[in-house]
């Protein structure tokens, strides 16, 4: 901090502000000014002296959080011999604050339990902490809380303990379980019915079932679980205390996956669990529904834990199918949280069955699933008074969504045809009202598509039915019925004779405001699957482009109409393409040209992003077959349509969002006609270059990438390709060297690289070549540490396609130059790269982006093997081997085993294996 320590009664006032100022500056500059405070080396003083004198809840609390934050993430600052004095200090004032607030005494165990984590000289810290306080009954809430916090903290993200001391914490945990346990059992018998107390027991002992330590024939036994379902079963158990009851059987029950090694535990909690069925009727009886929703997690988490047992042995010992009954009672409660939560359990029942394929079992299971579907058709219905169309963004609409994919994945147990027969002939048959036809269309939408439609009468039958429907009906029957028919355009494709009808009908839905967006999504998939039949209605798809705005269509329908359009249009004779892309065109350039000259009339800026992103949808899907040799027919359009995209990009240069669209926009038009965009090469890029020299948009690197990708190949091109490389990378480079450049612009380093990587796909030489390739090089080793998945990857790739281009021999006249280019690279930057990227791997990078750094060593290790090793050799030296709580962060056959690994490893894979296991030494 600037000025050197603050004085207390600075801190104070800050505090006091940021709870009271009633001024949001204030309050802000308040939290500024502490958030610096808690970054200093003075904030271990402060907390330690604010909690001393107790002065108010706030400045205690902000003191204890401002501990446990230091203790997360900057306790190396703290010298070892001060390690013992912190924790009898901490001991002290959890002691001191313990009734003062329980938030602040949450703060004060997070702070001990993780000081005990990494201070590798506290040994059995959790003996010490029961022998110090379990005799002292006021002491027993905040050592429950310290002994609830620990185990959690264990896997803790924010503490990067490494997997050395993680082993030997969870082992010591292990060895004190029972020692827990029947802490909290005495403590149970003597609280009796002190609900807060039992709280707190139940939280504690699920935080140890969550770690897995706690050993299965004990519990078996425990008196604990006998008070947990008594809890459970009593009718009159509080919300709270039913809560914290549930989430403990829940964690018993996860810890407990591995059924055949905890089989005396396993079925104590399954009977426990299967008595639990009266209970359920008795809040259901009495509207309880917190209750309700806390058995069926506890019955849907039971049925996940014996899932393999119910497959392997249905309906024998602990695979009985009670279980599944017990869920379908759930499915049977009114309101639909209840069912939902049971969703998870049916996809992995659907998944596993798949994967056996075994028909008996299908058999088995067939009549628990059309049970479940039968209620989540009635789930699904809308209240009986709703009026207008099915909203889909509502918390009611998501859960339609969900069923929907739920549905589609397990529907094969029952078969689509079986189940899409027997749904129509509910509908053919019966009169039933207008809420329960809507939803049977609906669960028929979500699985028309897994109907096969080859000679499908009964397909036929609907469509037909369907397309007479008359206009009278209820509006969500009509919304519905028009979704169906969008997911029945294989069937149309299949009896062109329905084309005609059909499109009538979705027309008129068209033309009315409720309906008009999802009738403009059916037509689009329609067009999708009936490209060649479309064909013929081109002038048809044409007019509604035309006059797309007469009609009330959300942004996307209006795009997708679009987009239909452009893959029929894509279908026509050559000879007409250019002509209907033109017209197609024309009501968006017309649009544009509008608002340049209402912009430069009126010097005000009006947005241009719907035109260009339904121009961006036209060139993308237009792609129609051109032989070699042929002119490409858009390529005219293309030409012509260009100075309005220069102009409207010049006048927006500033905006990074309308920029964006143009090159969105640019990207397509090229992507649509390859080299027949030749004539805009020199403009664009002129363009490019000068308004990135002032605004520095990141999708202009992308769009040079998508042009060296289009044109590096050809010789002519080449040199102009590297200056505007070249030219982009000055500013880039500027952008990137400010302080947390590379953190602050992601995107930039994704999108550079992108363009990079194009070069070395696309003509490495001339990239290798250039005087640029230094800098970029050295901004690529930078940018590994970026924790930030497309950078990281964008970072990642180039430098293994960059090494990669040395490595393989593709019979090209280059390969020679391309290697002697990349070994001078190496011996240039080759050991600081390894070193980096070791580093990266243990201290910055989430494992999710392992295997690309596998990738890079790996490409390094083909390029020179014995130069690979020794550079590896002298990064692992560098790496830390000890905690800054003196614990054993890898020991010296941990390095020389990975070292060996690496080395001797003869595909990629086993690198990746390497690290990810080694890389948790430093986790």
């Amino acid at each position: 901090m600037e000025g050197g320590k603050p004085t207390l009664p600075l801190v104070y006032q800050a505090v006091q502000a940021l709870y009271h100022d009633p001024d949001p500056a204030g309050k802000e500059r308040a939290s500024v000014w502490l958030g610096e405070l808690q970054r200093s080396m003075y904030a271990w003083e402060i907390s330690d002296q604010l909690l001393q004198l107790k002065q108010d809840v706030e400045s205690c609390y902000f003191a204890a959080q401002t501990m446990k934050m230091k203790i997360q993430t900057a306790f190396y600052e703290l010298p070892p011999e001060t390690h013992t004095a912190l924790r009898d200090s901490l001991l002290s004032h959890i002691q001191n604050l313990k009734d003062l607030s329980p938030i602040i005494v949450t703060q004060l165990a997070l702070a001990i339990a993780d000081l005990a984590l990494q201070m590798a000289s506290w040994k059995g810290c959790v003996h010490t902490l029961i022998e110090k306080y379990s005799n002292d009954v006021s002491s027993m809430p905040f050592l429950i809380e310290i002994l609830t916090v620990l185990p959690e903290e264990v896997h803790s993200r924010s503490l990067r303990i490494g997997a050395n001391r993680r082993t030997e914490i969870i082992e010591d945990l292990a060895y004190y379980s029972t020692t827990v346990v029947t802490l909290l059992v005495s403590c149970a018998e003597k609280s009796g019915h002190n609900e807060k107390m039992l709280i707190k027991i139940f939280r504690c002992l699920g935080s140890w079932f969550n770690l897995g330590v706690l050993d299965n024939n004990f519990m078996a036994n425990n008196q604990l679980l006998m008070i947990l379902f008594q809890v459970l079963q009593r009718d009159e158990t509080s919300t709270n205390l039913h809560e914290a009851a549930s989430d403990c059987v829940c964690s018993a029950l996860y810890a407990i996956e591995n059924v055949a090694i905890n089989m005396p535990l396993a079925m104590q909690l399954f009977q426990g669990v299967l008595t639990l069925e009266t209970a359920y009727h008795m809040a259901v009886a009495r509207e309880d529904l917190d209750k309700v929703l806390n058995y069926c997690r506890i019955f849907t988490e039971l049925c996940e834990t014996f899932l393999e047992m119910t497959v392997r042995t249905p309906g024998q010992g602990m695979g009985d199918l009670r279980t599944l009954e017990m869920l379908l009672i759930c499915a049977g409660h009114p309101q639909y949280e209840v069912v939902e939560i049971s969703f998870n359990f049916w996809y992995r029942l659907g998944e596993h069955l798949y994967k056996m394929n075994d028909p008996a079992l299908h058999r088995v299971f067939r009549p628990f699933i059309q049970r479940l579907l039968h209620s989540l058709a009635r789930h699904c219905q809308l209240d009986p008074d709703h009026e207008g169309v099915p909203e889909d963004t509502d918390d009611f609409g998501e859960f339609r969504m969900r069923v929907s994919d739920l549905v589609k994945d397990v529907i094969f147990l029952v078969g689509s045809m079986e189940c899409f027969s027997q749904l129509y002939s509910t509908l053919r048959e019966g009169n039933p009202p207008w809420e329960v036809t809507e939803a049977v269309l609906f669960i028929m939408a979500s699985i028309a598509k897994s109907v096969d439609p080859e000679n499908n009468p009964t397909l036929t039958e609907v469509l037909e039915q369907i397309v007479l429907l008359p206009e009278t009906v209820h509006l969500a029957v009509r919304y519905t019925s028009i979704e169906l028919v969008g997911e029945m355009s294989e069937v149309i494709d299949r009896n062109p004779c329905m084309l005609d009808p059909v499109l009538n009908f979705l027309m008129k839905g068209l033309r009315e405001k409720p309906l008009a967006s999802v009738a403009a999504k059916a037509i689009h998939n329609i067009c999708s699957v009936c490209r060649d039949h479309m064909a013929q209605h081109f002038q048809g798809l044409l007019d509604i482009a035309r006059s797309l705005d007469s009609f009330a269509l959300s942004t996307e329908a209006a795009v997708g109409l679009l987009k239909g359009t452009a893959l029929v249009l894509a279908r026509l004779p050559l000879e007409k393409i250019a002509e209907c892309l033109s017209d197609l065109c024309a009501v968006q350039v017309m649009a544009l040209k509008k608002l340049l000259a209402q912009d430069s009339s009126s010097g005000k800026s009006s947005d241009p992003t719907v035109w260009l992103d339904r121009l961006a949808v036209i060139f993308r899907h237009t792609n129609p077959i051109v032989e070699n040799g042929q002119t490409h027919p858009c390529q005219k359009v293309i030409q012509e349509i260009w100075p309005v995209l220069s102009e409207t990009l010049n006048a927006h240069q500033g905006d990074n969002r309308i920029v964006e669209r143009c090159c969105r926009c640019l990207r397509f038009a090229v992507r649509c006609v390859g080299k027949g965009s030749a004539s805009l090469l020199q403009p664009l890029v002129t363009q490019m270059v000068s308004v990135y020299q002032v605004y520095p948009h990141s999708c202009f690197l992308y769009l040079g990438s998508i042009l060296v990708d289009e044109y590096g190949m050809e010789e002519g091109c080449r040199q102009g390709l590297l200056d505007m490389l070249q030219a982009l990378c000055m500013p880039t480079f500027q952008l990137l060297e400010q302080p947390n450049g590379l953190r602050n612009h992601p995107d930039t380093v994704d999108d550079l690289f992108r363009l990079a990587t194009r070069f070395v796909q696309r003509s490495p030489v001339t990239l290798l070549s250039s005087n640029i390739i230094i800098h970029i090089i050295q901004c690529a080793i930078a940018a590994t540490t970026l924790d930030h998945r497309d950078a990281n990857c964008s970072v990642m790739k180039f430098i293994r396609d960059l090494i990669h281009t040395g490595v393989s021999n593709d019979h090209e006249d280059d390969f020679e130059v391309r290697k002697r280019l990349i070994g001078q690279a190496m011996e240039q930057h080759g050991l600081q790269l390894v070193t980096q990227l070791i580093n990266t791997c243990c201290f910055c990078l989430p494992p999710y982006t392992l295997p690309d750094v596998a990738e890079v060593l790996w490409e390094i290790m083909l390029f020179d093997r014995p130069t690979f090793c020794r550079w590896l050799e002298t990064a692992l030296k560098g790496l830390p081997k000890e905690t800054a709580g003196g614990a054993v962060s890898v020991t010296h056959k941990q390095l020389t085993d990975f070292h060996k690994q690496v080395t001797s490893a003869e595909e990629c894979k086993q690198v990746c294996w390497a690290i990810r296991e080694f890389t948790r030494l430093y986790r």
